[in-house]
């Protein structure tokens, strides 16, 4: 028990500064991946999916190629969708990341003064636990992590490694009965990358148990000592093996990681690790999608620079673990090597992320801290410096300082689609997806000729990107230019045909055209594709409608129901209306806007129109008036079907209307314009 209150002061002052650098994150948008496994995933808006999440992996995401096994993820997804009753704030997604980063922090400060006590025993260590720990907290890098809620995969996993660590090192009751397995297991179901729990903790044993030097596993004597080691950890390995292969088990076989050549992918690692190690002391330069390609070759000189890093790096964890008092040095190290070991070696479609330093700088921040703190020893004992330990405080309280604000200022990039896209472009000019998204920003706003133009930088970077060309495609169509938009669908498919969105919105754009046949042709492919994908559902219910097929369209919305419950209000109403005997003018009304608004009647008039029902068309617009008098668009509906029974005077009189309320109703003027016409000629006749 602690009996100063110093390190409680100084714990709380940490929290404090921790909760004041994320202040500003806890409305962020979603990002990135965030679109497919929250904002389109239809399983986690019904919390009792959470069992389903255990059995399967599909209900990660809306898109088959990142449909992987972390049920753990999803439940809490779950649950912050339940919390905020829906997307409309992000709030709930935020807040629980926070608190599981905070308690992350915590259980860092028992990790880390196990280690220090056990290399080098005295009271200090709790203030250099604490140090390391609230650092960790308030690094920038680690923004990244907390802001992105898909990411909370990382971060969660991270904190059950840490959980586990602090369970076997403090506590012999929970070594005795393996409790600290548990962690490790829900650890593993969050992200598999909790791999490397075994192999941390063999490590950390033969360092800090067994007293053993990397150098001196190779005696005799280092042998039994690492066979002793071997057998402490030996329950870890053999949980983490079968619950690896019974991830494997549940993967589907859509999943990829989305690289493609590995010897390209494993020769830039070294350079990237080298480049997450300087961001660890300058992380000046972040960003959410950097522009660094696979290398070509061995040939180019980076690879030397990060391979004689990476040397240098195994040359200073054996030497460090020679001497008792440097052993935390040697181990940081080890894990920060070791952590970053998965995303190495398994070729990811980026070569480099932020969220992946997360678990890592664990590790790296050990080291450094007890580094920096046995070289403050040495220079005290040497007298090198006046005013050591003042100097010492302003240094800590100015790297924190800067350590908050670097992160306040990363969650405000993080704030919108448009400020996350901008940051990446100015970072990282090369990266064709950040030019596209950056684009997709501006599109959303409105602002099509500067989407135009990103899209169009990002397609000389990135020509065969599928998806970039999805969104070519939506640009051209929201802009008129029907035969550019179709040739970019068609490049999609043909670019990516395992991936539904070019299915999904070439099918979008026949539908407006009214090819339905075609659209529904295009939206049967995406459901084979992604069978959850409910947009592309809902939609396929009211093509099947315009088909004529009603029990296609009861069938779709059948199984949306079946999918989403009664969670999703839209899938329940379609369903019922199908069954109630609605006209299909009624449901495809129903389908864009509520019951009984104007604007339901007034797609409701313009659906009897197009059926050739002039007489309803009328009764539905006038509805509409009741609900908005003076709703021009409702007076053109009625001149327009007027004109079609030949009721001249009832036309001109309801366009006549129609301009009263909206001279500049172009529609409406041609209308009357027309009924004028035809008035005459059959006067004159």
């Amino acid at each position: 028990m602690i009996q100063n209150r110093q390190p409680l002061v100084l714990a709380a002052i940490l929290l404090l500064m921790t909760v004041a650098a994320y202040s500003n994150s806890f409305h962020n948008a979603f990002q990135f991946d965030d679109s497919h496994a929250i904002v389109n995933n239809i399983f986690i808006r019904n919390i009792s999916n959470i069992p389903l999440f255990f059995k399967d992996s599909t209900t990660i995401s809306a898109l088959p190629a990142n449909q992987t096994y972390r049920p753990i993820m999803s439940a809490s997804l779950a649950i912050d969708y339940w919390l905020g009753n829906g997307l409309s704030d992000t709030f709930y997604f935020h807040l629980s990341m926070f608190i599981m980063f905070i308690f992350q922090g915590i259980l860092m400060v028992f990790f880390y003064r196990r280690v220090f006590d056990v290399a080098d025993s005295r009271y200090a260590n709790i203030f250099i636990a604490l140090i390391a720990a609230g650092w960790y907290l308030l690094h920038p890098a680690n923004a990244e992590t907390i802001n992105y809620m898909v990411a909370r995969s990382d971060s969660f996993s991270a904190m059950f490694i840490v959980l586990a660590f602090v369970l076997f090192s403090n506590s012999t009751k929970c070594r005795k009965w393996h409790l600290y397995l548990i962690p490790l297991v829900l650890g593993l179901l969050t992200k598999p990358v909790s791999f490397v729990f075994p192999v941390l903790l063999l490590f950390y044993i033969i360092l800090f148990e067994e007293q053993t030097s990397l150098p001196g596993l190779f005696c005799k004597q280092g042998l039994l000592q690492l066979r002793t080691a071997f057998k402490k950890a030996a329950p870890s390995f053999i949980v983490t093996i079968l619950i690896l292969i019974f991830i494997k088990m549940m993967e589907p076989s859509t999943w990829t990681p989305g690289g493609a050549s590995q010897f390209h992918y494993v020769i830039t690692q070294p350079y990237v690790i080298l480049k997450y190690f300087i961001s660890f002391f300058l992380p000046v330069a972040l960003s959410a999608d950097t522009d660094l390609t696979p290398f070509k070759s061995i040939a180019d000189s980076r690879f030397y620079m990060g391979l004689l890093f990476f040397f240098a790096l195994l040359a200073a964890a054996v030497k460090t673990s020679i001497q008792d008092r440097l052993r935390p040095i040697s181990f940081g190290i080890l894990w920060f090597i070791i952590t970053l070991l998965p995303t190495s070696l398994i070729p990811l479609a980026e070569v480099m992320n932020d969220h992946r330093v997360f678990l890592p700088y664990i590790g790296l921040m050990l080291s450094v801290c007890w580094a920096a703190y046995l070289f403050l020893e040495y220079c005290r004992s040497r007298k090198l410096f006046r005013y050591c330990n003042a100097i010492t405080a302003v240094l800590i309280a100015l790297l924190l300082s800067a350590g908050a604000y670097g992160t306040y200022q990363r969650n405000e990039v993080w704030k919108t689609e448009e400020t996350l896209w901008r940051d990446v472009t100015e970072k990282s000019p090369r990266n064709g997806r950040g030019l596209m998204n950056y684009g997709l920003a501006l599109m959303k706003r409105g602002d099509y000729s500067g989407a135009e133009k990103y899209f169009l930088k990002a397609l000389e970077i990135t020509p065969g990107y599928g998806t970039l060309h999805v969104n070519l495609g939506v640009l051209y169509e929201a802009t008129v230019k029907n035969k550019q938009a179709e040739s970019y669908f068609k490049r999609a498919i043909s670019l990516q045909p395992r991936s539904p969105e070019g299915y999904y919105y070439y099918g979008r754009f026949l539908n407006k055209q009214k090819r339905y046949a075609e659209a529904a042709a295009n939206l049967e492919s995406t459901l084979r594709l992604a069978s959850a994908h409910m947009n592309a559902r809902s939609l396929l219910v009211s093509v099947y409608l315009e088909l004529g097929d009603v029990q296609k369209a009861a069938d779709a919305a059948s199984h949306m129901v079946r999918i989403a419950g009664t969670a999703d209000k839209r899938a329940v109403m379609l369903l019922e209306s199908i069954k109630s005997g609605k006209s299909k003018e009624e449901i495809l009304a129903e389908i864009k806007f509520n019951v009984d608004t104007p604007d339901y009647y007034l797609q409701l008039s313009l659906g009897y129109f197009r059926s050739g029902d002039f007489e309803k068309s009328i009764t539905a617009a006038q509805r509409a008036l009741q609900l908005r008098p003076g709703y021009d668009l409702a007076y053109n509906n009625i001149c327009a079907a007027y004109s079609e029974l030949k009721q001249w005077d009832k036309a001109i009189e309801a366009g006549e209307e129609a301009l009263k309320f909206n001279p500049g109703n172009q529609l409406a003027r041609n209308n009357l314009l027309w009924a004028k016409q035809q008035k005459k000629l059959g006067e004159k006749k």
